[in-house]
């Protein structure tokens, strides 16, 4: 009984000392950014940094409003494509698929995971680009071609953590909603979708973090312009573009800037996150609270 004892606690602090140092590890990278942008604010100012709508490091100019709108958008664009079709592929996976399709769909959807964020930049490039370009008119390097290509590219995580979530409703709901002589469809909708709703959220919260962050695969569809769009068929650059574009030569205030840039990015994703993990516990007191 001792030797379980000493084992749990060594478990447990073992847990315990990896939980830490994986904080440390994130507030050490966090504070190297901060230390590193804070030249360029200091010198440029703040807000001048935030709401500048100039980039021009050969005038030292720094403004990266433009890309802020840009990576919003694209992002945004991205998840109002890929979110209703995960959750419905998802949906059909889990609660309609046979377990041949299933078993079928389940190796497709994460090789679609495993594929390289270049090869999907490739893809856009020859495939996408053109086809915008001959449909819609423009150089086809666009909001609109960046935003499908990081739809295609969450799809894989929203799919499976919302599968994930959907599965873990207790089969005791389904049955008893089945029971009282509700369709398939109807319970689906007004008892596993609401309870599974938490856990959909945070398949939209990785998706989305996942997009935001992505680079290679935008630099190389999304036109690499610092300019406020006019429509989705406009080219932009994004704030995680702007940095590996320019990080290889840039020296001094310039340097800095491309760090304060990454700090943006950084203060923009944990907004993002706050919002949506706000209305993920509202849906879990709503569900705990019995409004389902």
């Amino acid at each position: 009984m001792g030797e379980k004892t000493f084992s749990e606690l060594f478990i447990e602090k073992g847990l315990l000392l990896t939980a830490c140092f994986s904080i440390l590890i994130i507030l050490v990278i966090v504070a190297f950014i901060l230390i590193q942008g804070f030249p360029a604010f200091q010198d440029y100012g703040f807000l001048n940094f935030i709401f500048g709508m100039n980039w021009a490091p050969d005038s030292n100019q720094y403004g990266v409003f433009t890309m802020i709108v840009g990576s919003l958008e694209v992002t945004l664009l991205a998840l109002v494509m890929a979110v209703p079709l995960s959750i419905l592929c998802s949906i059909f996976m889990a609660e309609v698929a046979r377990d041949n399709v299933r078993k079928f769909l389940q190796p497709v959807i994460q090789t679609l995971a495993g594929i390289p964020s270049v090869v999907y930049g490739f893809f856009g490039l020859i495939v996408l680009v053109p086809i915008i370009r001959n449909n819609f008119g423009g150089t086809g390097f666009s909001i609109l071609t960046a935003a499908i290509i990081l739809a295609i590219m969450i799809l894989p995580t929203i799919i499976s953590v919302s599968q994930d979530a959907l599965r873990s409703v207790p089969k005791q709901f389904k049955e008893a909603s089945l029971g009282l002589g509700a369709t398939n469809w109807q319970t689906i909708r007004h008892i596993i979708l609401p309870a599974a709703l938490p856990g959909i959220v945070t398949a939209v919260i990785l998706g989305m973090g996942r997009a935001i962050g992505e680079t290679l695969a935008v630099i190389m569809v999304a036109g690499n312009v610092t300019q406020i769009p006019g429509s989705i068929f406009e080219p932009v650059r994004t704030l995680t573009s702007n940095i590996a574009l320019e990080m290889g030569y840039a020296t001094g205030l310039h340097y800095n800037a491309l760090f304060a840039t990454a700090v943006v990015l950084f203060i923009i994703i944990m907004i993002l996150l706050l919002f949506t993990n706000w209305i993920q516990r509202k849906y879990k007191m709503d569900i705990g609270g019995g409004d389902l």
